[in-house]
């Protein structure tokens, strides 16, 4: 066994993303020595933060890149609606309040920010996007972390921590103990980890296991090793371990790593069939933003865990793109012969989805009055006859960004042990953010919560190990 010199780390640090990356520079900051542990090799540290691409900001009136004013209620309301409440509201104000002041914080340490991408609707108001998306928001913070500093050592996963009367001791990377006088841990979720995800979805009713044909948007190395040791050394827990950020992306996404530009963004511009070329959800509910994330879950809740987005000429210029060409065909019949499904029953799907389409005026921007009637289930916006050739498939899976399983925390983003706060103990990023995410996704609010309770932990951290008062977790 060898040991780190207590004597040298006033906190430590587990992960590598964004919120640990806001963490550690917080406490340093703030005085304490730093040392922060990366699970992954240099090349792939980051986590899934390197694959983010805006943060969404509360703010009541234009700020440089972002429009309008996005206010504090406002952001609430959008994140009430696609959780459904499952939402700890005094949390989930505390990140949204977080949001409108840290964007200078993060100048100084080398992120910048650009308009809205071509593409991206209607977050040109409520999001900021990063300059060089978020590989470069990660090196950024590295530059910083290691020019103030910061001690950063990668292949370290941590594997188990030493408690004792729920306060942090000492973290363990395979034999060698490190001590230190608080401890963030920002680790990420288990996401990567097949086996836990097969547990958290089970069987379905035909014998299926849906994780098996998961994709993981995002880092390997999220295997959920210290979640699940938090969780059996008695810490509390809050979430449900089958709800994730899990959007429908191109089947043809790699296993890990594929990021944001394996998505397919056309949903809401035509109609989704399942392997049985029918229909099962409103394409139209809400804005691509706010209800993206709705529909990896409902395509894992389909035969096979596949779904087919089916759009028409009509669609061209109105979506971002997809990275993979989708099939192309001339008649509905050769599309269903090239999506593999019985040509019957999509060209009846089709043509009943037509037929009950009621256009008034088309424009995705808002939400329009072009809807269907007499059609279950119902699309109530931007309702177009798939009438226009060339015809376009997309073949469409599951996509796991974080998972939501996490550890419950309080205002100062302190671990809990029946019920009671961790005096050095803290937690930031995908390992607490079920306690605002208890269901849905809304674009950017992922890093609104790592980067305001990556800051919060950061702050209490040092604070704990310094014997200092908090003026302001994120100042």
């Amino acid at each position: 066994m060898t040991e780190l010199n207590s004597n040298s780390v006033d906190v430590l640090v587990i992960g590598g993303g964004n919120a640990a990356l806001c963490a550690a520079l917080v406490a340093r900051e703030a005085g304490a020595s730093v040392l922060l542990l990366e699970a992954a090799p240099r090349e792939w540290r980051g986590g899934n933060s390197a694959h983010t691409r805006n943060l969404r900001c509360m703010h009541d009136a234009p700020q440089d890149v972002l429009t309008g004013a996005y206010p504090e209620q406002e952001f609430w309301e959008d994140l009430l609606k696609v959780t459904g409440g499952i939402t700890d509201e005094k949390l989930a104000r505390l990140a949204i309040r977080e949001s409108s002041r840290c964007r200078d914080w993060m100048r100084k340490h080398g992120v910048n920010f650009q308009p809205s991408l071509s593409g991206t609707l209607h977050l040109s108001r409520t999001n900021a996007f990063f300059m060089g998306g978020g590989k470069a928001l990660v090196n950024a913070y590295y530059r910083s972390a290691e020019a103030l500093g910061v001690q950063v050592r990668y292949n370290a996963p941590v594997e188990r921590l030493e408690l004792e009367n729920g306060e942090f001791r000492a973290a363990w990377v395979g034999t060698e103990r490190i001590a230190a006088r608080a401890c963030v841990m920002a680790a990420g979720g288990f996401e990567s980890n097949r086996e836990w995800l097969r547990e958290a979805w089970g069987q379905n009713a035909d014998g299926e296991w849906p994780a098996d044909n998961f994709a993981i948007r995002g880092t390997r190395f999220n295997r959920g090793v210290l979640l699940k040791f938090m969780i059996d050394a008695g810490a509390d827990s809050i979430g449900d371990p089958s709800q994730s950020h899990c959007v429908a992306i191109d089947a043809r996404a790699p296993q890990y790593d594929g990021g944001i530009c394996t998505r397919i963004d056309c949903v809401s511009l035509g109609i989704v069939v399942n392997r049985n070329a029918e229909r099962f959800y409103d394409e139209g509910e809400d804005f691509w933003p706010k209800r993206y994330a709705i529909w990896g879950r409902l395509v894992a809740q389909q035969p096979g865990q596949i779904g087919f987005s089916v759009i028409d000429a009509k669609a061209n210029g109105r979506f971002m793109p997809p990275v993979f060409p989708g099939e192309t065909a001339n008649t509905l019949e050769e599309l269903a012969r090239k999506l593999g499904l019985d040509e019957a029953t999509f060209v009846r799907t089709v043509r009943e989805y037509n037929a009950a389409c009621r256009i008034g005026r088309f424009d995705h921007t808002v939400l329009d009055d072009c809807h269907t009637e007499g059609l279950a289930p119902a699309k109530t916006h931007w309702a177009l006859p798939i009438d226009k050739p060339p015809f376009r498939g997309y073949a469409l899976r599951p996509g796991i960004t974080f998972t939501y399983l996490g550890l419950k925390v309080n205002e100062a983003a302190a671990v809990h042990f029946s019920g009671v706060p961790s005096a050095n103990l803290f937690v930031a990023g995908e390992m607490m953010a079920g306690n605002v995410l208890g269901k849905g996704y809304t674009a950017g609010v992922g890093m609104t919560i790592g980067t305001a309770f990556g800051r919060i932990a950061g702050a209490h951290a040092a604070a704990a190990a310094l014997k200092k008062g908090v003026e302001h977790a994120a100042a």
